[in-house]
């Protein structure tokens, strides 16, 4: 008999902890959770060890009926703490943790506890111990965690086994059983007792350091800084040249009389500084004809004179020896002057008279900002009238095709005419630089304003060299573009042709009827049918959709000859109805404010404000459509009860422009002052008081929404007016809100370009006219 066989017998021989025959797979996973590992006893067959929760025998050795090995299995024996220990029996054996399989292909705890038999883990001899905390039961799920990840995370970070005694659970507490060494019983303690109590481990933040009292620093410090900063960023570009002026002897010998006799018959052009530091600043005199203006440049001439003038316009006259003198210009006339030829052609010299050569700036040298691309596309055709020196302009804007204005910008343009909105876009792409402009032009000042442009021209003006020349043309002079010269602009001469209020052309014949809201297509209908065929009409509307409304019931009534154009068309479709209006194949062009501002249509002979525009500037501005380059025209306005707040100011503009004033236009105004009175605006004991004072036209007594006179949409409070505003005011807009007349809607109402004018019923509003 073999040592082996004895030692068998006598129940004393180690069992191994699993049997491995040389002939084996050793790398195959045995039946277990385990894997066999080599065997100690090299001639007998492979088996896996029953102890430790395996539960299946290896296929290795033969079986008896039970599953169990054909050999006896006797006590086994591990190594803990360097010591032999004999095998505890199944039901002695130390908890496994979690039940879960280990890394190692064995069954026992969670990751970093290894089996009893492996280390002996959890026995409570050597350095290990055991101890109980007690938590509340409303904390268990987040010590354990989602799917057991915060007590495995527990057990991983510490090195304790942590056991949740569900069966020793209270009502209010609940024992967790951590086991370990002492100083894995501590960590474990200290994670649970963060995630119990998590206030308790907020650590106070680090003591602020210590204050450094720092030098205050002025607006005026902060200003110089930037001045000097300007400065550097400008530093290496090249000089301009501004002065391109020859004075005739004809000009500057005039008499200081005969120079007064000329500005005041050339419709009253008054010529001023503009600036306290320049106040005594010697102003150049007008030319009268081309000659003297551009005598000593004769391609000049020839370009003048094959397009047809024969002589300057009264803005022309006095802003071309200005310009060429180097000096900054505000050119303020009425629509249809020659603003646009007043700065074209001092560019032309001015590109032409810099010291570096066209194809080393980098960029172009003029650049005219426009507010609309019908007016871009206009100077556009200017420029391209007028040959000069191989000079080459480009016009960027929204709408067109961005492709060919890019491939047009980077081959190199001396003119880019753009809408604030399509530049910006290719500037921060980077696709053109605006840094070698030393000309800007502003035109339309006060449109571009208007429309919002006034971030997008001013991000614009910040990459332009601040020495530039600057000329800015308006048909109006109102607040907002006072600021924008005051800012933006260095010593101007400010140029008004007519007077320094509003006016309308005196060439046009101002006419106003008293119209229904359902009566305007017929009217209108009735007047287009009454002109001659040789006439051209445009019609202003307030709304995109009356636009096409109204073009559709012309041509279904059998009137021919007409286009419509909004901001909604497509651009091409724009610009072929303003070709066929332009050309005579359309004799009628229906429009919005769109098409209000700088078109220069020379033979339209009729204008009809269809509704009446938002405020009294455009009305200005729609008027001089007619009667322009010294031709008469008639514009006529239909105004309805609800235009009633405009009716005293439209009455100043025809009394300026020496035109008959309507019975009951007077009788309107009147009566809308008086029941302004009555309703107690601007008076502090009235009923309807809505505010102490409107931003729009600096009258007291409204807020700028209910402003009569700039759009408002008459949403006023005080008591019974508005949606719901105080006593008796409804949500509706009926009788009772507004009184017996509906005087309060009509007294808040007026014309909003983007939405047009709010449909009432006429007929309700009672015989207050």
């Amino acid at each position: 008999m073999s040592d082996w066989d004895e030692e068998c017998d006598d129940n004393e021989a180690p069992a191994p902890s699993s049997w491995t025959h040389d002939n084996s797979q050793t790398t195959k996973r045995a039946p277990g959770f385990g894997r066999g590992q080599p065997n100690r006893y090299r001639h007998e067959p492979s088996q896996s060890f029953n102890s430790g929760g395996f539960g299946r025998q290896s296929n290795d050795g033969p079986r008896d009926t039970r599953g169990r090995s054909a050999f006896r299995q006797s006590e086994g024996r591990s190594e803990m703490n360097g010591n032999w220990r004999s095998a505890e029996s199944s039901s002695d054996r130390e908890p496994r943790g979690f039940g879960r399989r280990g890394r190692d292909g064995r069954d026992g705890g969670s990751q970093g506890f290894r089996s009893s038999q492996d280390h002996g883990f959890g026995r409570k001899n050597g350095n290990q111990s055991m101890e109980i905390v007690n938590v509340n039961c409303g904390i268990v799920g987040r010590i354990i965690g989602k799917g057991g990840s915060t007590i495995r995370d527990i057990q991983e970070k510490s090195g304790a086994f942590v056991k949740i005694r569900k069966e020793d659970a209270t009502y209010f507490d609940q024992p967790i059983e951590i086991s370990g060494v002492k100083e894995a019983i501590e960590k474990a303690k200290e994670m649970i007792d963060e995630i119990a109590n998590p206030l308790d481990h907020i650590k106070a933040p680090a003591a602020a350091p210590a204050q450094v009292n720092k030098p205050k620093v002025t607006f005026a410090e902060i200003h110089a800084a930037r001045e000097e900063h300007e400065k550097t960023r400008w530093i290496g570009l090249p000089s301009i040249q501004k002065y391109f002026y020859i004075e005739a002897n004809s000009v500057k010998n005039k008499d200081p009389q005969d120079v007064e006799d000329f500005r005041l018959t050339n419709n009253n052009i008054i010529v001023e500084n503009y600036g306290e530091t320049v106040v005594n600043r010697e102003i150049p005199n007008p030319v009268t004809t081309f000659e003297e203006a551009f005598e000593h440049y004769p391609e000049i001439l020839r370009e003048i004179k094959k397009n047809g003038f024969t002589t300057p316009s009264p803005i022309q006259c006095q802003a071309w020896p200005v310009i060429m003198s180097g000096m900054d210009l505000i050119g303020i006339a009425q629509t249809g002057t020659g603003k646009t030829l007043a700065f074209l052609l001092p560019a032309f010299l001015h590109i032409d008279g810099q010291e570096l050569p066209r194809d080393q700036r980098g960029g172009p040298s003029v650049l005219v900002l426009s507010p609309t691309r019908e007016l871009a596309l206009q100077i556009e055709e200017e420029v391209k009238k007028y040959h000069y020196r191989g000079i080459k302009s480009v016009c960027v804007y929204g709408g067109g095709s961005r492709r060919n204005q890019i491939n047009v910008v980077t081959k190199g343009v001396e003119i880019v005419i753009a809408t604030p909105g399509r530049l910006n876009d290719l500037l921060m792409n980077n696709i053109m630089s605006v840094r070698s402009v030393t000309c800007l032009v502003l035109d339309e000042a006060d449109r571009m304003l208007d429309m919002g442009f006034e971030p997008e021209i001013k991000k614009i003006l910040l990459d332009i060299r601040p020495d530039r020349q600057t000329v800015m043309t308006s048909a109006t002079w109102p607040p907002g573009v006072q600021r924008m010269a005051d800012q933006y602009m260095t010593d101007p001469v400010r140029v008004f042709v007519g007077s320094l209020d509003l006016n309308a052309c005196k060439s046009v014949t101002q006419l106003v009827e008293m119209v229904d809201g359902e009566e305007k297509k017929d009217r209108s209908i009735e007047f287009v049918n009454s002109l001659s065929p040789k006439d051209k009409v445009l019609i202003f509307v307030g709304k995109k959709i009356m636009a096409d409304d109204l073009a559709s019931d012309f041509m279904l009534r059998g009137v021919s000859g007409v286009q419509c154009i909004h901001g909604d068309r497509e651009q091409i479709d724009r610009e072929q109805a303003l070709e066929d209006f332009k050309t005579g194949r359309a004799r009628i062009l229906i429009a919005t404010d769109v098409a209000s501002r700088g078109l220069d249509i020379k033979d339209v002979t009729f204008v009809l404000n269809y509704d009446f525009p938002r405020g009294i500037e455009d009305y200005v501005h729609r008027v001089g459509r007619t009667g322009r380059a010294g031709r008469t025209g008639t514009a006529l306005t239909f105004i309805t009860r609800a235009d009633w707040g405009y009716a005293s100011k439209l009455i100043k503009i025809m009394q300026q422009a020496n035109q008959v004033i309507p019975d009951f236009l007077e009788d309107m105004a009147q009566r809308f002052e008086e029941r302004r009175e009555r309703n107690g605006y601007g008076s502090r004991d009235g009923e309807r008081r809505s505010g102490d004072g409107c931003f729009k036209c600096g009258e007291q007594g409204h807020f700028a929404r209910e402003c009569p006179t700039a759009g408002g949409d008459g949403r006023g409070g005080g008591r019974g007016g508005g949606r719901g505003g105080g006593r008796g005011g409804g949500r509706g807009r009926g009788r009772d809100s507004y009184g017996d007349d509906f005087s309060g809607f009509i007294e808040g109402s007026g014309f909003d370009s983007e939405y047009g004018r709010r449909g009432r019923r006429q007929k309700d509003y009672g015989d207050w006219i």
